[in-house]
């Protein structure tokens, strides 16, 4: 069977390149629905782009690469073809998209563009062997019990990372690009919440706070949330994709500054009060309480002088932590690291060795933060990529 481009995933970059990628394509996927990450992301809405998208929002080998993409298909392209097909939407926080719907439209839309592109797709497809003679691919494929074999003039490796392994995850594209004889730099776990082997904040499960999380490398100012293995919510989910293991990181848990001088304006007019119950206006009381095995919390407020007063919330402003791991591919958002750019065009996606072959989206390493970044990524890429078979 001919076909003059095969896209390996059915995902967010995968459908996005079918949209663009001209007559003659198959998209295929091992599972029996498209858009699977799409659909379980943000909640079921799907935060699926962010209206503050740059290039220092990312993380690659190279910083440079993600620049060309994200220049040519922005935010706001993607956020024009979501208006054009009628989702509504809504700004969450930090420039953060989200369908005021469920994901589900997302997938709708894209499996709309690709149908109006003449794209084909096949679910429950499983590719069993690659090989290349010089000028096409030939892919080996089972697709319920049957054996396929397809050519092909393009390749495209959008199957994604690792994360979400129950969803299918393999590093297939990581496979494939290095028969290809391409680099593929190490992947971890990235937006993953970490863990303490002691479980020191299990009576502290769903307690949340605002905090500012920081390491030697970047800090983040959103909320925190104590879990029974660790540490979660988008700050800590920011952090670890710039934390190394052993590493310390830093909570202050006063983000915004204003703790000292209410403790202090509060000494004038309720100095009985004891400190803890002062401490509890502001910061959850189960946290205080277990902050209180650390860093003594006692007396009134009146008994408090203003060194002590300052030494008690320097201590709330830089409590030091350092987390045993992470929860691992099982629950990370994306994976850290994949196929090397500098292997790749950053105006095409192509492979500078191989010809037709292309990898996109979370498969290359390029990783954005939290909140519609990587999703952008994806739509960037694939249409790049897309655009690039279309009019080559």
């Amino acid at each position: 069977m001919q076909f003059n481009t095969l896209i390996l995933g059915a995902g967010a970059a995968g459908m996005m390149c079918a949209a663009h990628a001209g007559p003659g394509t198959l998209v295929i996927d091992h599972a029996k629905s498209p858009g699977e990450k799409i659909r379980i992301s943000g909640g079921g809405r799907c935060n699926f782009t962010n209206m503050y998208t740059e290039p220092e929002n990312f993380l690659s080998g190279n910083p440079h690469f993600c620049k060309s993409a994200l220049s040519r298909y922005t935010q706001w392209d993607f956020v024009d073809l979501v208006t054009r097909h009628g989702i509504a939407y809504h700004e969450k926080t930090l420039g953060q998209l989200f369908c005021d719907g469920k994901s589900l439209q997302i997938i709708q839309m894209l499996r709309a563009e690709t149908d109006k592109a003449g794209a084909q797709l096949w679910l429950n497809t499983s590719v069993q062997d690659v090989s290349h003679d010089g000028s096409r691919f030939a892919v080996k494929l089972e697709q319920d019990g049957q054996t396929k074999v397809l050519n092909t003039k393009h390749l495209v490796l959008a199957t994604g990372g690792k994360s979400i392994p129950a969803m299918g995850a393999t590093g297939l594209a990581y496979d494939i690009a290095r028969q290809f004889g391409h680099e593929v730099t190490d992947t971890r776990p990235a937006l993953v919440p970490l863990t303490f082997t002691d479980k020191r904040f299990a009576p502290l499960s769903g307690t949340a706070t605002p905090a500012h999380v920081s390491n030697t490398h970047i800090g983040f100012d959103e909320a925190v949330l104590f879990t029974h293995r660790g540490l979660s919510g988008p700050a800590i989910l920011q952090i670890s994709s710039y934390w190394q293991e052993g590493e310390t990181i830093s909570l202050d848990l006063d983000p915004q500054g204003q703790l000292l001088r209410a403790l202090q304006e509060q000494r004038q007019v309720s100095g009985r009060k004891q400190l803890s119950t002062e401490l509890s206006r502001h910061l959850p009381a189960n946290l205080v309480e277990h902050i209180s095995g650390h860093i003594p919390l006692v007396g009134n407020l009146a008994d408090q002088s203003d060194a002590a007063l300052a030494q008690i919330v320097g201590g709330l402003r830089d409590w030091q932590l350092t987390p045993s791991g992470s929860e691992g591919y099982r629950t990370a958002e994306v994976t850290l690291g994949g196929v090397d750019t500098d292997g790749l065009s950053s105006k095409t996606m192509m492979s500078k060795t191989v010809p037709g072959l292309y990898a996109i989206g979370e498969a290359v390493d390029v990783t954005g933060w939290l909140g519609g970044y990587n999703f952008q990524w994806a739509w960037s890429s694939g249409w790049a990529a897309g655009q690039a078979i279309r009019n080559g």
